[in-house]
């Protein structure tokens, strides 16, 4: 993957960056997706932020050798703070973290947020907490993906502040939008993933140890909705 021939996952997430927006993209690493942005004429201008200096550094040469520096700010700050407010950002990008992550990265920077800007996150697990955040600040899910990429699924979740939207315990563990389409990517990964949830269940019963009910509790909630979900 470079800026010229982006991954299948960020392809999609690229797919949802409106026409000519002012992108933020947060943990940038080699800054490959707002230069290729860039370089199809896309979008107007873009910022990288890094928090970690190597990547920081590869982001920095990505744009370089593409002669786009009056183009793209690289950035060496934490989530948001990479954004000035002269920026005019328009839409931020969050990919290749876990949603907790994510979610704490834009707790973390609300002040950096005008509430204008589409949100395209690309959460590696942890999508239920995220959706929960989106809902709590009033963003509505625009957009749900799911595909599939050497052998992982990835959810792609776009959300814009709208009307306040209340998501139900299901819809924020499954995904509302998915719930609605249930694609077969989405049907063959919570088939999957109810069997990891069967044996960690399994796992619990044998387990010497007391474990917290709650814990239990929890992980027997999902199997009773994964296996209603494909019944």
């Amino acid at each position: 993957m470079n800026e010229h021939t982006l991954s299948m996952r960020l392809e999609r997430v690229a797919a949802h960056v409106p026409a000519g927006a002012r992108l933020a993209d947060i943990g940038s690493d080699h800054g490959y997706l707002p230069v290729a942005l860039l370089r199809r004429g896309l979008i107007a201008a873009a910022v990288a932020g890094e928090v970690a200096a190597t990547p920081f550094q590869a982001a920095e040469r990505t744009v370089r050798e593409n002669g786009l520096e009056r183009h793209v700010s690289v950035r060496l700050a934490d989530g948001l703070a990479a954004i000035e407010p002269g920026d005019a950002i328009s839409a931020i990008s969050v990919c290749g973290m876990g949603g907790e992550t994510i979610r704490d990265i834009l707790d973390s920077g609300k002040a950096c947020l005008t509430g204008q800007e589409r949100l395209i996150l690309q959460p590696n697990g942890g999508e239920q907490p995220l959706r929960q955040w989106l809902m709590d600040n009033g963003y509505r899910i625009l957009v749900e993906e799911l595909l599939r990429e050497n052998r992982f699924y990835y959810e792609i979740i776009v959300a814009e502040r709208a009307e306040p939207r209340v998501y139900s315990a299901e819809e924020l563990y499954f995904g509302p939008l998915h719930l609605q389409a249930r694609s077969p990517d989405f049907l063959a990964k919570w088939q999957r993933l109810l069997r990891q949830k069967q044996k960690t269940l399994a796992g619990f019963e044998q387990a010497r140890q007391a474990l917290p009910p709650a814990k239990v509790q929890e992980v027997a909630q999902q199997v009773q909705w994964i296996t209603a979900l494909l019944a």
